[in-house]
């Protein structure tokens, strides 16, 4: 974990968050929290992690989702030496991908 976002406003927000118990209330408080385009940057990179688990090429991605090559290697960089948070999710969601784990 990086300790530079370990603090007692970033555990705060995260509590909110872990209050939300639909997707109509995660829109309700991420529209106040975010503005549109944070919103769907992390939704971008959510989507380039998801097609990367998948194989796809970054031509692919990239013309699929719109990000950068940059952000796709940011991505990619994260899936690969990060802390294992967006593989911990696609587990519990379901996803058939093969984690760096394995």
């Amino acid at each position: 974990m990086n300790k530079k976002i370990k603090t007692e406003e970033v555990d705060h927000l995260f509590e909110a968050i872990l209050q939300l118990k639909s997707p109509e209330e995660c829109y309700a408080f991420f529209e106040d929290v975010c503005t549109v385009n944070e919103l769907l940057s992390l939704s971008q990179r959510y989507e380039v992690a998801k097609m990367l688990r998948e194989k796809k090429t970054y031509l692919d991605i990239a013309e699929r989702t719109g990000a950068s090559t940059a952000t796709i290697s940011r991505v990619n960089r994260s899936l690969n030496y990060g802390n294992d948070g967006y593989d911990m999710v696609f587990e519990r969601l379901g996803y058939p991908f093969e984690s760096r784990q394995q």
